[in-house]
């Protein structure tokens, strides 16, 4: 089977010129061991963008609650299936709470649409980088708002993020609710249809984290990883509305 699966991924190189930067860098995954925080992702599956599922020796995974939104019921265990017959460890944990995981334990982290889930990101990406390797890389993948229900909100600024960080914010924070209300394009949305259904959903975010805290460009993404010691090694916007950036940490 996985014979098979490397010669799709090979005609997907061939065929789609979109894909091959990317598939270029998930076989740069190899063999590597790795965590993803709120998954598993199609973008990483075999017929993603970036099949990183294939390539990788291990993958586990961490999930905030029992049961999400996305994932539906989950355990604790070796029970994370991210690939026919692969499975990793499943934590439930808050992203931005791992500590009870070793340092440097990791070749890679993936975050696909779950950091701007979280409250507080720059807290959630120095746990991260503590549990990769040296030279270890992070793939953060976050939406790109203008192809998103977000596209009328502005973009999160650096000095707000550090704010957050250096004031210690927790995931009850409920500051970006009311923007959230006032500017979500309901035409780009294709779960809730009324303000009502969303003040609902917002107002329960602590249970379902469905809330979109802070708004990324690549250049914010950029700025973040800079800051708490990555290096930037590959940039992208892909369709239909992921930016895609992937880092290495310098120690």
């Amino acid at each position: 089977m996985m014979i098979t699966d490397y010669l799709v991924t090979l005609l997907s190189y061939i065929k789609r010129r979109d894909k091959r930067n990317l598939i270029r860098q998930a076989v740069l995954f190899r063999n590597q061991t790795g965590i993803e925080i709120g998954g598993p992702s199609d973008l990483f599956k075999l017929k993603g963008q970036l099949p990183v599922y294939l390539f990788a020796k291990k993958v586990d995974g961490v999930n905030f609650s029992n049961y999400t939104l996305w994932e539906g019921q989950l355990d604790k265990g070796e029970n994370y299936q991210y690939y026919k017959g692969h499975r990793g460890y499943q934590y439930i944990a808050e992203a931005a709470e791992m500590d009870f995981i070793e340092p440097g334990k990791y070749d890679f982290v993936l975050s696909c649409h779950s950091l701007e889930h979280v409250a507080n990101p720059l807290k959630a990406l120095i746990g991260w980088k503590r549990i990769l390797q040296p030279g270890g890389k992070l793939v953060l993948v976050l939406p790109d708002k203008e192809n998103t229900f977000d596209n009328k909100r502005p973009y999160t600024t650096f000095e707000h993020l550090l704010k957050d960080l250096h004031d210690h914010i927790g995931e009850d924070d409920t500051t970006h609710f009311r923007e959230v209300l006032e500017l979500h394009d309901f035409s780009r949305d294709t779960y809730l249809n009324s303000v009502e259904d969303l003040k609902a959903r917002t107002e329960r975010n602590i249970e379902n984290r469905a809330i979109h805290h802070h708004v990324f460009s690549l250049e914010l993404v950029k700025q973040l990883l800079e800051y708490i010691g990555f290096e930037i090694e590959y940039q992208q916007k892909a369709k239909p509305f992921h930016l895609i950036t992937i880092a290495k940490s310098k120690s």
